[in-house]
């Protein structure tokens, strides 16, 4: 359930390129629990409201994998939403009507994440919300929004997205969803409503026979079942350095950070293309036994990879959010493929810059095995960094998921202070490996991760 808004300031050790305002202090901000006012964080931590939720403990000893709770069936879930105060009522957004699709733009532009001193703020476009929010299987029900009484004024949202979930150790395949965009406006975060958004999307999801969902929170709650750290690699660090991401390190010059981050102008890797259709059978079998390293991934169909790596039908022409990159040998075999998606910041008040390009490492797969794998994954890497100065990305961001610690250092991805605590819903497994230390929270080079799902 991802969301936002603990204005903490974090910072990032990329390099030597660490700023009391970071990626990470907006990224954090992407996490269930933090666009919540301070009394509702410490209600939050303070487990009041998920001790009511089917989800394990903190002190839980896990001795087994499955449902928490498996009695119920949807007629034993209300028809009728959860009641709200009296000056508020529920809508369902309808996201292919132009005007809510924009009050939707509207509500989380200017209330759902911004730094503390209201310098960055995600600029997200109506086609990444139609990319994110419509993949097959989408339902409008899905898409809760509050409005007051009296004005008809969007001021909350909720969202849901169907996903099938695999855990691979066991076989089990666990329909789900994922929930994202919550998001208030900022004067009504004293009401409580954050509980009863995530409350009421639980109630239409579980109406239609769905019990588990996967969702993620920069604060701790009961009870993680992975934690990954947040890694950031400056591509622009000049721009970095003039809207203030990013300060000048002692000893050491402007020209000098510049040439460290710097990348060749051109790719590495032989056969590489941008993907397209006539792809997506090869991509879709290299990405399914990839997926095998890892212990937690999601289980596509072969239109859900084609919308999350195509952009759907979100646009008619390439998708301006998802980048996707194949590698095709001679004799017309996909090998391997890459994508991120690109999620802009605004830059306020600067007179000089208005955006910063950002983008996320997304899914990946290659065909090599274990024998020169890291070399490869990292010339993969390295590749979709050069491909993404071509969309003006200023900094390339990624978690230490999937195999990302295989790479991180060698590519100077820098370690942030900010972590992401994965969570199920009503579902128990044992503890994964989230590609740190548990102790130190040091990023471990060489070692897959358990987590090979990524959320938006």
């Amino acid at each position: 359930m991802s969301s936002s808004d603990e204005n903490s300031v974090s910072k990032s050790s990329a390099g030597s390129d660490t700023s009391s305002k970071t990626i990470e202090q907006l990224m954090k901000l992407l996490s269930l629990g933090e666009e919540l006012t301070e009394s509702q964080q410490k209600q939050m931590k303070d487990y009041k409201f998920w001790k009511t939720q089917p989800v394990p403990s903190l002190d839980e000893k896990i001795d087994s994998e499955g449902p928490i709770d498996a009695t119920k069936t949807p007629d034993d879930v209300p028809d009728q939403p959860f009641p709200l105060l009296k000056d508020f009522q529920w809508s369902t957004i309808d996201i292919e009507a132009d005007d809510q699709l924009e009050e939707v733009y509207q509500l989380l532009y200017e209330h759902y994440v911004e730094d503390e001193d209201a310098t960055f703020r995600f600029k997200y476009s109506h086609e990444f919300f139609k990319w994110s929010l419509k993949p097959p299987g989408w339902r409008k029900e899905w898409h809760a929004g509050v409005r007051i009484k009296e004005t008809g004024k969007l001021v909350a949202f909720i969202s849901a997205v169907p996903i099938t979930l695999k855990l691979n150790k066991s076989g089990k395949l666990i329909p789900s969803v994922e929930i994202n965009f919550l998001c208030i406006h900022k004067k009504l975060r004293s009401k409580r409503l954050a509980p009863v958004l995530i409350k009421e999307i639980t109630r239409r999801v579980n109406k239609q026979n769905i019990w588990q969902a996967l969702y993620t929170a920069g604060v701790v709650l009961p009870s993680p079942v992975s934690t990954c750290r947040y890694t950031h690699r400056p591509i622009n660090w000049s721009k970095l350095h003039d809207v203030g991401f990013s300060h000048l390190p002692a000893n050491q010059t402007k020209a000098g950070m510049v040439a460290f981050y710097s990348l060749p102008n051109a790719t590495k890797t032989k056969g590489l293309r941008p993907m397209t259709e006539k792809d997506l059978d090869q991509v879709f079998e290299l990405n399914k036994e990839f997926h095998n390293r890892f212990e937690l991934v999601q289980d596509f169909k072969k239109e859900e990879l084609s919308h999350w790596l195509l952009g759907g039908k979100s646009t008619d022409s390439d998708s301006n959010v998802i980048k996707t990159f194949v590698v095709e040998n001679d004799e017309g075999k996909i090998t391997d493929f890459f994508s991120y998606y690109l999620l802009p910041f605004t830059v306020l008040n600067n007179p000089n810059h208005d955006e910063l390009g950002i983008a996320y490492l997304y899914y990946y797969a290659t065909d090599h095995k274990e024998d020169g794998y890291k070399q490869r994954l990292g010339s993969l890497v390295n590749d979709a960094l050069i491909t993404a100065k071509k969309f003006n990305v200023d900094v390339f961001n990624c978690l230490t998921s999937q195999d990302n610690p295989y790479f991180i250092k060698d590519l100077k991805f820098g370690s942030g202070d900010g972590y992401l605590n994965y969570y199920l819903f009503n579902y128990k497994t044992w503890p994964l490996h989230g590609g740190i230390d548990p102790q130190t929270k040091e990023v471990v080079d060489d070692k897959s991760s358990g987590v090979g799902v990524v959320l938006l």
